[in-house]
């Protein structure tokens, strides 16, 4: 018997489940080149294949004829590793553009108060900077005020927020060393003003309570959230609510002081790399080359 009808025959008892008692293997020189090539590329057409063929062979090892083969169906393979981690990368992906939106949003609103206090350097051809302006909110008496109640007075004006862990506690510390060191120094007085950007949670006693803790000419003042939104955008003012967790949040927002001559016009801003007797000198300097002494 040929080796091509040989493989013939085993494939046929393969395939009704059964195997003959006695096969009769063909020697090197009854195997053809035909069969050879023939075998060789059946056993590497597919490994799935040959899996499948070589299980069935091995299911059958032991059993005695008539025995049925009782496998059941073959399961196939669960695939659930590249749709988690492609969530996993869609996830990091969009939670870092988000980041890098946020931290160029706020590099711009920083180069905008650069610019403006540039142009203010310049002199009067180029025009006063577009910051400050018109505003209406409430103080930490209850009393309504604008801009106008601080005429004839030079102001320095922080914005932040009576829950601020941290940055808010250490410039209002700053601020009010800084205004007794002009006055002791240069015999002037600087009006210093805390503006809320929390409107929700800074009531008028909140922020009573709150300005008390650093100076006692502190002036709290608070709004409703619009009256907020109009002064904060008047002063170039970005804030934004993060971590929020029901009523309990933190507000990120630009960390600057600003500084009003007596007509309640921008002079300078200061930012938070200025230490308390460094931010007294540059207001001093500031208050002299704008002849306000």
């Amino acid at each position: 018997m040929s080796g091509l009808r040989v493989f013939q025959g085993f494939f046929r008892s393969v395939t009704r489940g059964s195997y003959p008692q006695f096969i009769h293997l063909p020697s090197a020189r009854e195997t053809s080149a035909f069969s050879y090539r023939h075998l060789a590329s059946a056993a590497t057409s597919s490994d799935n294949a040959s899996g499948e063929i070589s299980s069935t062979a091995a299911s059958h090892e032991g059993k005695g004829p008539g025995e049925s083969d009782q496998t059941g169906p073959t399961k196939k393979p669960i695939r659930g590793g590249p749709v988690s981690w492609l969530s996993l990368l869609l996830l990091i992906m969009t939670g870092g553009g988000l980041i890098v939106y946020y931290d160029k949003e706020k590099k711009r609103h920083i180069e905008e108060l650069k610019t403006g206090s540039s142009a203010v350097k310049q002199g009067p051809s180029i025009g006063t900077a577009a910051i400050g302006g018109a505003f209406k909110l409430v103080n930490h008496d209850g009393k309504s005020v604008t801009e106008k109640d601080f005429l004839g007075k030079w102001t320095l004006i922080y914005f932040g927020f009576t829950h601020c862990p941290d940055i808010c506690p250490d410039e209002l510390q700053k601020l009010a060393a800084a205004i007794d060191k002009i006055k002791g120094k240069a015999g002037i007085h600087i009006v210093p003003v805390f503006i809320s950007v929390d409107p929700e949670r800074d009531t008028v006693e909140q922020v009573h309570d709150y300005v008390k803790e650093f100076h006692p000419d502190l002036v709290g003042l608070t709004g409703t959230p619009d009256e907020i939104r109009q002064v904060a955008r008047a002063y170039r003012v970005y804030y934004m609510k993060t971590e929020e967790e029901g009523s309990d949040y933190l507000v990120d927002h630009s960390i600057v002081m600003y500084l009003m001559n007596p007509n309640m016009e921008f002079v300078k801003f200061f930012g938070k790399n200025y230490d308390a007797d460094a931010l007294a000198e540059g207001v001093i300097k500031e208050i002299k080359e704008n002849k306000g002494v």
